[in-house]
């Protein structure tokens, strides 16, 4: 394989992936209406059902079944996703502005504590009602594409050092993410299974150290990991986060990439087909809801509440209660050339959800009634942040250009 050589610039790789995820979040936001007409259509609604639930098979584990259209987006698809979220990780450890532990300090408080308090949220609105208890964990992500496809559409009036503070705080809020999947959501464990993910992993280390700069070994021995951690019992989209962290990385300071380095190509390669394939793909599977019978007291069940108010009042005081705490005690700095108004109106849009609450949703209750209840919240919250969040932002905006 010929190498391209290194390209040179004056942005950084994060700022560059900020735009085309900015891009994807629009297309994201797109299927995602698309999807709620197409669930609610009397013409449509029943092919949509029909498509989903498709059996196409094999069956690759008897816990779950043949697998369906649905179960080859959410646990196949998504394992890329997760690849790519893993590369992007470890890129902004190694290469990027997380990889000193000064850049790492306000973005992992914020993210802890935007984590922490939605989920206590949750179980004080619905931890008490039998049941829900596994749904705390819904309201405790962020939608990086979501967000950032809503910050790309208020354009300059958003500081760049705003978009970049709200990138690195949904990075580490997807480390989070992965974590409470691996731990929190697997039930029952097949060891054999796990044996076969253990020596596929030592593959990838081996791979690793003996400096394979090939892709496709990486690749080959990622599929066989995905395969056995499907059928060992933890979700299989952790097998490309992990995955994700053997492909060696070379670092490229001063620059956004290096093309002889196997995990910026793949991030490059991926990228695109995750941001405009991939994910909007999981949002048109998950985001339809039928909403015949649904009124206003559907928003005040407790597991919808729990949800839309984790998202919405928990996200905003974790994460910008986090940042005030932070600045005032002089542990980390809020950035330099924004507002407290512009960190608040961040800190609302990081209570968008969507992608990554759907699927720890899916998770959390088998229940399609239940899910419908868990879309419902989630559409509600990410909704009432976006729309508060673009409010506040675009305010400070046009006081700025008014000044």
């Amino acid at each position: 394989m010929t190498s391209r050589p290194p390209r040179r610039g004056t942005h950084s790789a994060l700022r560059d992936f900020l735009h085309s995820e900015a891009a994807g979040g629009i297309v994201l936001i797109a299927a995602a209406a698309c999807a709620m007409v197409v669930a609610n259509l009397p013409a449509t609604a029943p092919g949509y059902e029909a498509l989903l639930h498709y059996r196409t098979g094999p069956t690759l584990t008897p816990a779950l079944g043949p697998m369906t259209v649905h179960l080859w987006i959410n646990d196949g698809l998504m394992a890329l996703f997760f690849l790519l979220v893993g590369l992007e990780i470890k890129r902004e450890f190694v290469d990027g502005r997380l990889a000193s532990a000064d850049r790492r300090r306000l973005p992992f408080i914020a993210a802890a504590a935007g984590m922490a308090v939605p989920a206590l949220v949750f179980l004080l609105v619905a931890g008490a009602e039998p049941g829900l208890q596994p749904g705390w964990a819904i309201p405790a992500a962020t939608d990086i594409a979501f967000a950032i496809g809503v910050l790309a559409l208020l354009g300059s009036r958003v500081p760049s050092a705003l978009k970049l503070l709200l990138t690195t705080v949904a990075i580490v809020d997807d480390m989070g993410a992965v974590a409470i999947i691996a731990i929190a959501y697997t039930e029952t464990i097949q060891v054999l299974a796990l044996a076969g993910a253990a020596l596929a992993l030592v593959v990838l280390y081996v791979l690793n150290r003996r400096q394979v700069m090939a892709l496709w070994p990486y690749l080959l021995a990622g599929a066989a990991l995905w395969l056995f951690v499907l059928q060992s019992g933890v979700h299989a989209t952790i097998a490309g986060v992990l995955t994700a962290m053997l492909i060696p990385i070379r670092p490229s300071p001063g620059a956004p990439d290096d093309a002889t380095s196997p995990l910026h190509r793949l991030e490059q390669g991926l990228h695109p087909w995750v941001a405009f394939g991939i994910v909007p793909l999981f949002g048109f599977a998950n985001a339809g809801v039928s909403l015949a019978g649904a009124s206003l007291a559907t928003l005040t069940q407790p597991l919808v509440l729990g949800i839309a108010l984790g998202l919405f009042v928990g996200k905003q005081a974790g994460i910008f209660g986090a940042i005030w705490g932070a600045d005032r005690l002089g542990v980390a700095r809020r950035p330099a050339g924004v507002s407290w108004a512009q960190l608040y109106g961040m800190a609302l849009v990081a209570g968008i959800g969507f992608t990554m609450s759907l699927f720890i949703g899916g998770l959390a209750f088998a229940d399609p009634a239940v899910m419908a209840e868990v879309k419902i919240g989630v559409l509600a919250g990410s909704i009432l942040s976006a729309l508060a969040g673009v409010a506040i932002l675009a305010s400070c905006g046009r006081r700025r250009a008014a000044r």
